[in-house]
């Protein structure tokens, strides 16, 4: 049985990072089913016939109920010969890809999941974050920032309690339960990043520590899409950023005694 629908993580964010078999398929489709987080220039890089299809979420607005959307695949996959489920980040991390791989398979639909690079591993990376650096840590954990019932999760107090870095994910809302975990089972100095909108021209960074973090998230108002990295390898951004100062400053003192030597 032929393949209909592939199911694409689209990345996190910057549209040059999807990857080059999922834009071969994009650009294949004759209908796209994509999430609000797609970023425009990705979808325009389909044919002009193509059908497009907005099924996101943005700030608890649905276009589509999960059980719609499962439907509207079905529909799609069976009267087209190549439809595309655009979803940000990878459709396997807290993305229901597998739910709705499931779904069609029972249906007889022949699907393909094409696996996309995650926001919990971008985001860290283009906020100058190595999730792991040797002498400061030895693991990473990514946890989903609410679960089903609104409140935070159990793994998030686990986590709390190991020596990882620990990347949440649609936590924003959950921030000052987080830092108070935090606080209680690290300390109120643990350094906590947040960045917003990763990966674009319009990538925020704010740091601080578990005690600090949420009364600077308000003042600078930020919003989501955004992931919060908690751990020592925040620091890490900030030493990197000394550094670069450093090499600035020695720069400018070289050329001011050259030009003062001649």
């Amino acid at each position: 049985m032929a393949t209909t629908l592939y199911i694409i993580g689209a990345g996190p964010g910057d549209p040059d990072l999807i990857s080059v078999k999922g834009l071969n398929q994009i650009r294949r489709a004759e209908a796209i089913l994509y999430d609000a987080l797609v970023p425009a220039e990705l979808l325009a890089k389909a044919r002009p016939s193509c059908r497009m299809i907005c099924v996101g979420k943005r700030k608890g607005h649905k276009e589509f109920s999960q059980d719609e959307i499962n439907d509207l695949l079905v529909f799609y996959a069976r009267r087209f010969q190549c439809v595309v489920r655009l979803k940000g980040g990878d459709p396997y991390v807290f993305g229901r890809g597998h739910e709705e791989l499931e779904y069609v398979t029972a249906r007889g639909i022949c699907a393909e999941v094409i696996p996309g690079i995650s926001s919990a591993i971008a985001a860290p990376s283009s906020a100058g974050i190595p999730l792991t650096k040797r002498g400061v840590n030895e693991s990473f954990w990514v946890v989903a920032g609410t679960v089903s019932n609104g409140d935070i999760s159990g793994d998030m107090i686990l986590a709390a309690q190991s020596s990882a870095t620990v990347i949440v994910l649609m936590g924003l809302n959950q921030l000052q339960k987080i830092a108070a975990v935090f606080s209680h089972h690290r300390s109120s100095l643990e350094p906590i990043a947040i960045i917003e909108n990763a990966a674009r021209q319009d990538q925020r960074v704010i740091t601080g520590t578990a005690g600090t973090i949420a009364a600077l998230a308000e003042e600078h108002k930020v919003c989501t899409p955004a992931v919060i990295v908690i751990g020592k390898v925040v620091d890490e951004r900030n030493a990197l950023t000394c550094l670069a100062n450093v090499y600035i400053e020695q720069e400018v003192s070289d050329e001011t005694n050259t030009e003062n030597k001649y």
